[in-house]
C-alpha cells in the first residue's frame, strides 16, 4: 500500500513538472508602432489562440522587416518573430501554429497590406486574401486562402 502511494506521488510530481513545460505557449515578439490599433487587436487574437506575446513599440517597423527578411512586396503594418520565423501583418494564428508544427525551412508568413476581415481587421466587410509563405530569396507561395464576402 505504501509502495503504491509512493509511486503515485512520484508520477504526480513528474507530471506536474513536465506537463507545463511541454504545454508552454509559443513566444512571439511583435514590433509595432505606438499608434496602430489594428496591431493591438492582432496581438489579442494571438493571445486568445495560445501564444505568449511580447510587444515592442518602435518608431517604424521597416528595419525589422529588413532585418528578418520580409520582402517589401509583402509588407504590412507590423512584424513579428516566432521560433525563428518572421510573421508580417495580419496572419491568422491557425496558420502560424500550422507553420510551427510543420517545421518548414521558410523564412516566414505574410499577409500583405491590411485586408478587411483578417485578424485585427474585423468589421462588416471581409476581403479575400492569401497568407504567403516566403523564403530567404523573397520568393512566395500561397500558404492559405481566405474568401471574402
Amino acid at each position: 500500500m505504501k509502495h503504491n502511494r509512493a509511486v503515485r506521488a512520484i508520477i504526480a510530481l513528474f507530471l506536474s513538472v513536465c506537463l507545463p513545460l511541454s504545454a508552454a505557449a509559443p513566444k512571439v515578439k511583435v514590433f509595432k508602432t505606438r499608434t496602430c490599433g489594428c496591431c493591438a487587436k492582432w496581438v489579442e487574437h494571438l493571445k486568445a489562440n495560445g501564444f505568449d506575446v511580447n510587444v515592442q513599440e518602435v518608431p517604424s517597423t521597416a528595419e525589422y522587416r529588413q532585418k528578418y527578411g520580409v520582402p517589401d512586396k509583402l509588407q504590412s503594418c507590423h512584424t513579428a518573430m516566432v521560433a525563428g520565423y518572421a510573421i508580417e501583418g495580419h496572419v491568422p494564428a491557425a496558420d502560424i501554429h500550422r507553420l510551427l508544427k510543420a517545421g518548414s525551412k521558410a523564412t516566414g508568413l505574410a499577409v500583405p497590406g491590411m485586408p478587411a476581415g483578417s485578424p485585427g481587421m474585423e468589421g462588416p466587410r471581409n476581403d479575400a486574401y492569401s497568407v504567403i509563405l516566403f523564403d530567404a530569396d523573397g520568393k512566395g507561395t500561397v500558404y492559405q486562402k481566405y474568401p471574402g464576402n
